[in-house]
């Protein structure tokens, strides 16, 4: 289970996944090494599965971001073709659906030449029946970061708040 001081570190990982871990636990007011036993139990449960670092696409040649859904003929519940579609170079996500199609992904690519390509290589794959794409013309919010933090968006806030309370 994760408590509140887990939420406030998690969001502090999300804004800056390279916060050493005294500042981590200055801003939750604990001891560093009760921070850090904290994430690595956070890591063993798997609520932490990593770090990366985040690049901006366009910056090494990714200009063109695409949604395809995906028409795919196999059993309800089997995700055989989602799996191919996950290995296709370019691919970031893979979404199992509910409804007409069967998969949403989306697609980074250098340019629609490119895309064309990735299309291709959907098509290829057996199962893969149809698809509809869309072309992104501009990105206005794109994070992974979840809320979890207070509506400010400031854990150190909700961690003082946190503490009136008690």
């Amino acid at each position: 289970m994760i408590d509140k001081i887990d939420v406030l570190i998690l969001a502090i990982l999300q804004k800056n996944g390279r916060t050493s871990n005294a500042e981590i636990a200055r801003q939750v007011g604990m001891a560093p090494s009760a921070v850090l036993e904290r994430m690595r139990r956070l890591e063993q449960k798997g609520v932490i599965h990593g770090f990366e670092a985040v690049l901006t696409p366009k910056d090494v040649g990714f200009t063109l971001t695409a949604f395809t859904f995906v028409s795919a003929d196999e059993a309800v519940g089997s995700t055989d073709i989602g799996k191919a579609l996950a290995r296709v170079p370019g691919v970031l996500e893979v979404h199992y659906t509910a409804g007409q199609d069967s998969y949403l992904v989306k697609v980074r690519a250098r340019d629609t030449e490119h895309l064309q390509g990735i299309l291709q290589q959907f098509g290829a794959i057996p199962g893969a029946r149809d698809t509809r794409t869309t072309v992104v013309l501009t990105t206005l919010k794109e994070t992974r970061s979840l809320p979890l933090s207070n509506q400010d968006g400031n854990p150190r806030t909700q961690n003082k708040k946190q503490r009136k309370k008690t």
